[in-house]
């Protein structure tokens, strides 16, 4: 199978999730479909398509980086107990989005996007 192959594979399983997962789970989850791939393959890829704009690359201090095939403007939410990342509208924060991009304006920024953290609801669940 040739780099674009795997390329296509990679981005097709990560679009397919809505769980934002690490290289490891991606990679764990095409071994599957892919024996053959490594899990260099897949973070070489994975870095190369969030430096296109392909895919979003979603790092935070002393966590792993995680993956979402969804580039549509959205924020995320970070559950601080077990890890887990969802998408938040942006519509939620409209006056926020226009304050910040009238900001970015200012400064000359790109881009930005806004992580919430606190529990999910599975884990808001668990405790209860």
């Amino acid at each position: 199978m040739n780099r674009t192959a795997q390329r296509e594979a990679i981005l097709k399983e990560l679009r397919s999730v809505k769980t934002h997962p690490t290289a490891d789970e991606l990679y764990a989850a095409l071994r599957v479909k892919l024996p053959t791939i490594s899990l260099g393959t897949v973070y070489r890829n994975l870095e190369q398509m969030s430096q296109a704009g392909i895919v979003r690359k979603l790092e935070t201090a002393g966590k792993q980086k995680r993956f979402d095939g969804d580039i549509s403007e959205h924020h995320h939410m970070r559950c601080t107990v077990c890890g887990a990342v969802s998408d938040v509208s942006p519509a939620v924060f409209s006056g926020i989005n226009r304050e910040i991009r009238s900001v970015m304006e200012e400064l000359d920024c790109d881009s930005f996007y806004l992580e919430l953290s606190g529990k999910c609801q599975k884990c808001r669940k668990q405790k209860a």
